[in-house]
């Protein structure tokens, strides 16, 4: 199966349940990441999927996933396990590939990040990720606790990396390389995003910075469940409010 035919049908499993995939090549990664402790362990050919979530994933995915659950553990995010559940099945639809999962949380022995998705996001064409080399003269030359953000030309800030699917049998040379859309793209807005995402970001705003409408949000249902710490989402759910 080419990589053209693994991502139409990936696609075409995924878009009921508020996902999107972004297929890109190991070695596109690999070139971007500024150390060798992160570059992955594939053949540079080696295809892999980024998914993220847009808006619609609570609904169509989160939800029913939460209704079909008596119990949840009380040390984690029942979110993660959905995900994780979900894409784990995915897996499972291609018993013909070597396939690994890697989730956007996941650590090594280390604590490090198995994926920086950010960068994964960017060089498949998810979504541009904006660091500080990006804007030029800014107000905090010395201050070393401004993180880029990365943001979707359709839903601005208002999505999430999930993981990514590594097709270890799929050697893809001739893919597409596609680029992210610079929605971001004067100064001025820049300063404005890194502004408002590293010191308000609680206050949603910086996820709208970007050129033109977006297209979806968070509704408030998400919003509550997102503001609450990932340790007592289980509590929420428990209660019947807000899903």
């Amino acid at each position: 199966m080419s990589a053209e035919s693994l991502t139409e049908e990936l696609t075409a499993l995924v878009t009921n349940k508020g996902l999107e995939v972004y297929p890109f090549l190991v070695g596109w990664y690999n070139d971007q990441v500024n150390s060798d402790v992160f570059k992955l362990s594939y053949p540079p050919d080696t295809l892999a999927v980024l998914l993220i979530s847009t808006p619609d994933m609570f609904e169509l995915l989160f939800k029913p996933y939460t209704a079909s659950k008596p119990s949840w553990s009380v040390d984690n995010d029942p979110l993660d396990y959905c995900i994780k559940e979900y894409l784990t099945g995915l897996v499972k639809k291609f018993p013909a590939h070597q396939v690994d999962l890697i989730m956007d949380y996941e650590m090594d022995a280390l604590r490090r990040p198995k994926l920086l998705v950010q960068t994964a996001g960017h060089v498949a064409g998810a979504a541009y990720y904006y660091q500080r080399e990006c804007l030029g003269e800014h107000p905090w030359i010395n201050d070393n606790t401004m993180y880029g953000v990365s943001m979707h030309p359709k839903y601005g800030g208002w999505f999430a990396f999930r993981g990514a699917l590594i097709f270890r049998t799929v050697l893809a040379p001739q893919l597409e390389h596609r680029y992210p859309i610079d929605c971001v793209p004067s100064h001025e807005m820049r300063l404005k995003l890194f502004d408002e995402f590293n010191h308000h970001w609680r206050e949603w705003s910086y996820r709208d910075v970007i050129q033109g409408q977006v297209e979806k949000r968070y509704s408030e249902e998400q919003k509550i469940y997102f503001a609450t710490l990932p340790c007592n989402r289980h509590e929420l759910i428990a209660s019947g409010t807000p899903v």
